[in-house]
């Protein structure tokens, strides 16, 4: 007897961040993307890395509303230097203080993800990590950078992908796509578990 036809998954992102969309392109040229409603708001004494985790499942949790057969992907990001978390600047005023202090230091950036099957409720999840090391920076430097790329919707104030580039001495990760917002490696993983044929 033929099994009835069973049609692959949706494959659903909880980000309306188009650089995550760029990144997952990579990967499929079909999805949806849904917007989550999530409280952002850091808990107390939460560690950063935890943060990003916890944001994670609550974005693909809040994005998987209305879609009972999809895999849905929920992903953040957060800075952090020196134990204080690095959020979006969203001024030119903030991001010149952002790089001003990490001139010179380790920024650690912890890139979560999730990705949720609506189908049985399984969950899988993973966190990145990656050092940037800045050079010294000067004033001139920092305010020609931000003039020209805008990085104000970027947590710790750059672009890797861009000119931010120009602002480090070195960056150590596993993934270099977890730098600009979804690891795409860990997420080809847990796409192939979910059944999903890649390449």
């Amino acid at each position: 007897m033929i099994a009835p036809y069973s049609p692959p998954p949706r494959l659903v992102l909880g980000s309306t961040s188009r650089y995550r969309a760029e990144l997952l392109r990579r990967l499929v040229a079909n999805f949806e993307q849904s917007a989550p409603d999530t409280d952002e708001a850091p808990l107390p004494h939460e560690a950063p890395a935890e943060r990003a985790l916890r944001l994670a499942i609550a974005k693909a949790e809040a994005a998987a509303s209305g879609w009972p057969d999809a895999l849905v992907i929920g992903s953040d990001q957060v800075a952090e230097l020196n134990g204080l978390i690095l959020d979006k600047p969203g001024t030119v005023e903030r991001a010149r203080a952002q790089l001003n202090a990490s001139s010179g230091r380790e920024v650690h950036f912890h890139t979560a993800l999730c990705l949720l099957d609506t189908r049985d409720g399984h969950r899988q999840t993973h966190v990145d990590h990656t050092c940037v090391r800045f050079r010294e920076l000067g004033a001139a430097e920092i305010a020609r950078y931000i003039e020209r790329e805008q990085p104000l919707d970027c947590a710790g104030s750059f672009k890797c992908e861009g000119l931010g580039i120009t602002l480090f001495e070195s960056i150590d990760n596993r993934d270099p796509s977890a730098l600009i917002g979804l690891p795409l490696i860990a997420l080809a993983r847990m796409l192939r578990d979910a059944g999903i044929a890649l390449p």
